[in-house]
């Protein structure tokens, strides 16, 4: 137990001297015309050492806000905005796949057409069970990209034991505990499947979670891009990579927001029952609609 709390505190220590090694040092990692390069992005980005930089960065953040609450406030309001951009803007893709259903059935059964062509200038050109299959990609989109921004309009589903009868401070307890046993942990085991399954689809030689650094370097050397484009079928969707960096963006998102959740519950317990829902940006339906509000 003393060893791993010992190496728990070591890791901690060391982030300060990853972080600022690899921000100072951008070439290794960046400069994607070496394949070592990627071969480091791919050991890195699944590593112990990533974990334990966003973990020590949060703690860091968490000890500033405590000292200057505007300071945290800050960083809630930033985070909740970024998880609303994102999500208002990939909504508009539920509308996008409700046209584009509607023009597969026109051109299936009116045209009877085999195929569709799209685009001004360079046409895009597909069989009609490309797009068929492409719908999945916008149900994805929603998935992934909102799934944040409902959680800040409250619009997930919430299993409700004893929640709603205890007090406001109780229920900030529970939000805290919440975002750092659950929210965190399903963050960072999502990411780390996501992130080695999304690049054993964009590169050979396969790179592995269980290689080591140098084992990767050393299987640079024969590294080439070879970015997924089978489909299911012979005319069907072949973009499923994409699927896989949606995954990896949405397990990146649940943890900021994570964070933020942390923070947001942490000041409302500090400051009290006034402080609900303080700075929260939730969409309206408009005046007069506010008992349907939370059910669309």
């Amino acid at each position: 137990m003393l060893d791993a709390i010992l190496w728990v505190f070591q890791n901690i220590a060391m982030a300060f001297y990853n972080l600022a090694y690899a921000v100072s040092h951008p070439q290794l990692w960046l400069d994607w015309s070496d394949k070592q390069a990627i071969m480091r992005v791919v050991y890195y980005g699944g590593s112990i050492e990533l974990f334990f930089v966003a973990f020590t960065t949060f703690l860091v953040l968490t000890g500033i806000g405590i000292w200057k609450t505007g300071f945290m406030w800050t960083l809630v309001r930033g985070l909740e905005g970024f998880a609303n951009t994102v999500g208002r803007f990939a909504a508009w893709a539920g509308l996008i796949m409700v046209i584009q259903q509607i023009i597969i059935v026109f051109i299936q059964r009116i045209f009877a057409r085999p195929d569709l062509v799209i685009g001004f200038g360079i046409p895009l050109q597909f069989d009609v069970s490309w797009y068929s299959e492409e719908l999945k990609l916008y149900n994805a989109l929603i998935v992934t990209l909102c799934a944040t921004y409902t959680f800040v309009q409250g619009g997930h589903v919430r299993v409700d034991l004893i929640y709603s009868a205890v007090g406001h401070r109780a229920k900030r307890v529970i939000d805290m505990f919440g975002s750092l046993i659950f929210m965190m942990p399903m963050a960072v085991l999502t990411w780390m499947y996501g992130w080695y399954f999304m690049w054993r689809h964009l590169i050979v030689p396969n790179p592995s979670a269980s290689e080591t650094l140098d084992r990767l370097l050393m299987k640079s050397r024969a590294l080439r891009w070879n970015v997924e484009t089978i489909g299911f079928s012979p005319n069907g969707f072949n973009g499923y990579f994409l699927f896989k960096i949606l995954l990896v963006a949405f397990a990146g998102m649940v943890f900021l927001h994570a964070m933020a959740f942390f923070w947001r519950s942490y000041l409302e317990f500090r400051e009290g029952p006034e402080s609900a829902d303080k700075y929260l940006d939730k969409d309206t339906l408009g005046a007069g609609e506010e008992a349907y509000e939370g059910t669309h």
